[in-house]
């Protein structure tokens, strides 16, 4: 099995292992009831043994509409918010190329449906203006307002430039299997469909066609990031893997000893976008009924030289969780130079990663002695494999944490807040009580 390694010598400081040991018990009854489904929430846990039941005849089919839109589209339009955009987001990052967006690859993959800028759906239409362009649009139910409103204007934009027809075999909807907007209209049109099963939540979605079909698209292999994720399923719920254990148990004893930040730390910049996946899986999921650990992200050693002063220097209310890559893809080593005028000759023949990697270590010593406990994470490589493990590795991880603080870690309520209020705001039918509340209060 490839390897997750997690190592909690450096948060030892804040918590002793006493501490952490006689937590054990209750991990122990976390860890039973995510896997007995006896805990609030249980009606969401289709994604825990999701990797298992996800048949090879699925991957094929959604390799088959993969490989059509590849064929036919320069441009592939992904139309989700949240979890629904954000999993694919995070592995095509960290498997490609930062610079294919300027050649001329084909298909490039684009994301719209997560925000509500007037000036990126603007420019994202002049983009696809002359372009073969399809869209893998994934809604529940097809009213969430910021995907339904991108999805309106691109699915309009490709009729009119490629006709119904066209359009229709360029369009695949990732939706309910039944009922909801987006399945009425994908029945109507003929679309391509997969389904998002109502027992899996956005956030914990990227192992099902919501993620795997634009990972496909991109061209990466979702076979080997599923036979990734299974291997760790297996492993963690059988016992014999205990990480996802040691890591939920390790950041609880950290957050009840005054540490109520949680800083996700890379050091390759291909991990942005995983860990802006890993802020929505435990800031979702966790932060309900005025508890929860912050969760927080930043690239080092880019943010050294901001953040870092902060880090090492502000209050004491943070942790770090460090993902470690262990082997890069590419050798490059510094030249030597006659002049030296940089002073950098102390470096020649060196690789890049090494001195990455004494950045690494030299800054974790830093902030260790600087009252920051981190959490180690070790991956060997980002592969497909790798990255399905590590997917699975947090999500385990998380439901276990958000049984530990005691919240139910597979609801959202507190995200419908500001859509109640948008709405009221818009005038939307139905919510007349609530516009004229709000129109009191705010003249």
């Amino acid at each position: 099995m490839n390897n997750i390694r997690v190592n909690i010598n450096d948060a030892l400081g804040a918590v002793s292992q006493n501490a952490i040991e006689a937590m054990a018990s209750e991990v122990r009854s976390s860890v039973n009831t995510l896997l007995e489904g006896t805990g609030a929430g249980n009606d969401f846990l289709g994604w825990v043994r999701l990797p298992e039941n996800t048949p090879d005849s699925l991957l094929d089919d959604i390799n088959a509409t993969a490989r059509r839109l590849r064929g036919e589209c320069d441009v592939v339009v992904v139309v989700g918010i949240g979890g629904s955009y954000l999993g694919a987001k995070a592995v095509i990052e960290a498997l490609g190329n930062p610079f294919s967006v300027y050649g001329d690859s084909k298909p490039q993959i684009v994301f719209a449906g997560h925000n509500i800028g007037e000036d990126y759906l603007y420019e994202l239409q002049k983009y696809l203006e002359g372009k073969n362009f399809g869209i893998i649009v994934i809604s529940k139910s097809g009213t969430t307002t910021e995907p339904a409103i991108a999805f309106r204007l691109l699915k309009a934009q490709l009729e009119a430039s490629a006709g119904r027809e066209t359009a229709a075999r360029r369009i695949v909807a990732i939706t309910d299997a039944k009922r909801g907007a987006l399945r009425t209209l994908a029945d109507e049109e003929g679309y391509t469909t997969y389904v998002i099963d109502d027992n899996v939540g956005g956030r914990f979605s990227v192992l099902t066609p919501v993620g795997l079909l634009p990972i496909a698209v991109a061209g990466y292999d979702i076979k080997a990031l599923l036979d990734g994720a299974r291997e760790r399923q297996k492993a963690i719920l059988s016992g014999a893997d205990k990480s996802a254990e040691v890591y939920a148990t390790t950041r609880n004893a950290l957050y009840r000893s005054g540490k109520k930040i949680e800083i996700l730390v890379n050091y390759n910049p291909r991990l942005h976008f995983f860990a802006e996946w890993w802020k929505q899986l435990y800031g979702e999921s966790e932060g309900k009924e005025h508890k929860g650990i912050f969760p927080a992200s930043v690239d080092f050693s880019t943010d050294l030289h901001s953040m870092g002063q902060w880090i090492q220097e502000g209050e004491r209310s943070i942790f770090e969780t460090v993902i470690s890559v262990a082997n890069v893809d590419h050798e490059v080593r510094i030249p030597s130079d006659e002049a030296n005028l940089d002073g950098l000759n102390f470096l020649a023949g060196k690789r890049v990663d090494e001195v990455n990697k004494m950045a690494e270590l030299g800054t974790r010593l830093a902030h260790v002695d600087g009252g920051v406990p981190n959490i180690l994470v070790t991956i060997d490589a980002l592969t497909e494999r790798t990255l399905g493990s590590l997917i699975y590795f947090f999500e385990a991880a998380c439901g276990i944490s958000g049984y530990m603080l005691g919240v139910n870690p597979f609801n959202q309520p507190g995200v419908e807040a500001y859509k109640r209020n948008m709405f009221a705001l818009l005038a939307k039918p139905g919510y007349e009580a609530e516009t004229a509340a709000i129109r009191e209060r705010i003249s």
